[in-house]
């Protein structure tokens, strides 16, 4: 254990935890608090009338316009609703370009002229809020002086109550805009491309014969990964307070090298936290079906069931919230940036898509006989042409400062888009490619040799953890994503893609029919044209491979590295034309999001070197200094006793020393060097000067943390933040 007071109180904190009272009632029945916090719609058919529970289903399930006179009677028995659960106040929240959570809460109390108040709550005031739209990244939309912006209910997203010990508040899920109508938001794209992929997908429908054919739209179910760190190691660690990450840290001795901690035996002190948890996002509403230790030791995740990608982005904000309001009360942070600590695995958010309808079903299950599943061979078609097209726009979408550290190691993707079919599937569309496909590889029979166990169900392929599309048997798995990141942005272009992708196939389909093709002999002509076509972008392989990325620049694929190298994709014509046609961005909007990704990149590392040089000069190089006058003083002092005296130590720490000064200037330097640069240019500079500087720094203090006296060293360690707890 550490002799040093600041690391061994810390220690001491953690050793005295104690957990909090427990949130769950031992009355409470298993199951019976679901969605018990949701305006749901369950709950708005005991409260409204006939007529109007009609109306609104409608617009929730079929996406039809809200209609502005149920909206009163919608809103008074959300109150009532809400006030008999001990509500005060209503926020409309929404989801501004910080990724984060906003909200604006107002008291349903309303003052009359005879010193009373009376509890009201409008329907003008539920459909509309008018939050200030200059304080928020915008890129330009809004100057200071034009701060009008609206929010707008979506009612397809439930309005939900948040616990609090001091009342509660009704939350009301809404889109972002400007007063001139453009998106400030991430929810208001994504409901625009849900509608373009919607309409493209049901001309694909209606030509498979379908009459009937109900709203199309995308399934959203992202595994969410984090770290749980003792808040008292955080409290000691400026970087892990302002940046998310640690910036200095020596390798432990052990790390995840004997692969011990995935799928363990969960903590008590974490299962404790998670129980929590859960049970606060089952009252909300929240789906979330699977928990387990990470990879990484002190990492874990949590899968919900897919939803509505609307729906599930919502979720998934508040799935982040809720982990960090109830980590405190159990003594953690938790840690949401997607390489919090350096040597071990960082953090992602998968997102497994898949479309369809409450009628038809998903569009992406195969059945057992994919080679004869026409319509599921047209919309996974329309996937592999999607991605091949716009590999970089999925790119842009979970491009950040944080995810630049993560994506290519050896726990994430490479950032080159490619997809996975698995061998089943890929049999099929080879077979396509050579004039038609007659047979599917079938699932088999695993005998594990052991009399007692029955057989096993084997699938007619294997997975792939190193593609970042992935085909997983009923929908796709996009691994690139970020921990930190919203779902809503790579939903955005995945449904704005398949909407091209679709269109263009319902196009070829119905001209090819026209011209009296029989459908069969259309749609067989047509996916061995996608395949001869976008076939480039599917591999199979190990995607972590070096002759991967050689093999990926013959086939045409991108490879764009850094997020500043994947930013002008907001600027290609292509890009332009895809998001205008569908109507998901306009121009400006457009522009608007690569201003803000520009200065959200410089922002965060200019953020990490103020941090690397506050604590490499004010705490790392004090202590480094200190076991150096310590060494220098007993080597003087041997010497003035006639003894020799080994100043091999010394040296080194002298030599670290002196490299932790030099970079240190070298960092102050090239951060002044950035006020020459604008744009994209300075991004570029940040990324080619300015992280190498930090990272000089890195490597002078990791070293000194290996030689330094512990007693001296006061920022807690890898090995204590990730395996005390």
């Amino acid at each position: 254990m550490t002799s040093n007071p600041t690391r061994l109180g810390a220690i001491r904190n953690i050793e005295a935890n104690e957990a909090p009272a427990a949130f769950f009632d031992v009355d409470e029945k298993t199951g019976a608090i679901y969605g018990e916090n949701v305006f749901s719609l369950s709950v708005m058919q005991k409260r409204l009338p006939k007529s109007v529970f009609k109306s609104v289903f409608a617009t929730i399930q079929n996406g039809q316009k809200l209609d502005p006179a149920v909206a009163d009677i919608v809103a008074s028995a959300m109150k009532d609703w809400a006030m008999e659960k001990g509500v005060t106040h209503y926020a409309h929240v929404f989801y501004p370009l910080t990724g984060l959570t906003a909200e604006k809460h107002d008291s349903f109390m309303e003052p009359v002229g005879d010193g009373t108040a009376v509890w009201e709550f409008s329907g003008k005031t539920l459909v509309q809020g008018e939050p200030d739209a200059s304080s928020f990244p915008n890129g330009g939309i809004r100057a200071t002086f034009e701060a009008r912006g609206y929010t707008g209910w979506d009612v397809q997203s439930p309005a939900y109550i948040l616990e609090n010990p001091n009342g509660n508040t009704l939350c009301i899920p809404t889109i972002f805009v400007s007063m001139t109508g453009e998106a400030l938001d991430h929810k208001t794209p994504l409901l625009r491309s849900q509608n373009a992929m919607s309409e493209q997908a049901k001309r694909v429908l209606a030509l498979f014969g379908h009459e009937d054919i109900d709203n199309v739209v995308s399934y959203c179910g992202p595994e969410q990964e984090y770290f749980l760190v003792d808040t008292a190691f955080v409290n000691s660690r400026p970087d892990l307070l302002n940046a998310g990450r640690t910036l200095f840290g020596a390798k432990p001795p052990k790390g995840q090298e004997f692969d011990d901690h995935y799928f363990g035996a969960i903590p008590e002190r974490v299962l404790g936290f998670m129980h929590d948890t859960e049970r606060a996002l089952f009252k909300l509403g929240v789906p979330a079906k699977t928990r387990h230790n990470e990879v990484a030791p002190g990492q874990f995740e949590i899968a919900p069931v897919f939803e509505r990608a609307n729906l599930a982005s919502d979720h998934q904000q508040l799935i982040m919230s809720t982990f960090k309001s109830i980590a405190k009360t159990h003594g953690f942070e938790c840690l949401f940036h997607e390489k919090p600590f350096a040597g071990v695995n960082g953090s992602g958010k998968h997102v497994n898509f898949s479309f369809g309808n409450e009628l038809q079903g998903n569009f992406l299950n195969p059945g057992d006989n994919p080679h004869d599943n026409a319509q599921f061979l047209v919309f996974c078609a329309a996937v592999i042409r999607a991605v091949h097209l716009y590999g970089g726009l999925l790119r842009l979408s979970i491009a950040s400062a944080g995810n630049d550290h993560r994506l290519g190691a050896n726990e994430a993707p490479p950032a080159i888009i490619s997809i996975f079919l698995g061998d089943q599937l890929q049999d099929v569309f080879e077979q396509i490619a050579k004039g038609g496909a007659t047979s599917s590889k079938q699932k088999g029979v695993l005998s594990v040799g052991v009399d007692t166990l029955p057989d096993l169900t084997k699938d007619a392929g294997d997975r792939n953890r190193t593609s970042p599309m992935a085909f997983t048997g009923n929908r796709f798995e996009f691994r690139a994503a970020g921990s930190n990141q919203t779902v809503a942005a790579p939903m955005v272009v995945i449904n704005t893609i398949m909407a091209e992708a679709l269109d263009y196939l319902a196009t070829e389909l119905e001209g090819a029919v026209a011209k009296g093709t029989a459908f069969n002999d259309a749609v067989q002509s047509v996916l061995a044209k996608v395949v001869e076509q976008h076939g480039a972008v599917v591999f199979n392989g190990n995607g972590y491979s070096e002759e991967w990325h050689a093999e990926a620049e013959q086939r045409g694929l991108k490879n764009l590295r850094t997020t500043v190298d994947a930013l002008p994709e907001y600027q290609t014509p292509e890009a332009k034309k895809l998001f205008s046609t569908y109507g998901v961005f306009s121009e400006a909007e457009l522009e608007s999001r690569f201003e803000v990704g520009v200065e959200q990149y410089v922002m965060t590392i200019n953020v990490e070197a103020n941090l690397t040089e506050e604590i490499a000069r004010t705490t790392i190089l004090p202590a480094a200094v200190r076991y150096q006058t310590e060494l220098a003083t007993n080597v003087a002092s041997l010497k003035a006793a006639g003894v020799d005296a080994d100043t091999t130590d010394l040296l080194a720490v002298t030599e670290l020393v002196t490299s932790l000064r030099t970079g240190i200037g070298a960092l102050v330097a090239a951060q002044a060097g950035a006020e020459e640069h604008h744009g994209l240019e300075e991004a570029a500079y940040y990324r080619d000067a300015v992280l190498p500087a930090m990272l000089a720094v890195r490597e002078a203090a990791d070293a000194l943390e290996a030689v330094v006296a512990d007693d001296l060293w006061s920022l807690p360690t890898y090995q204590e933040m990730l395996f005390i707890r």
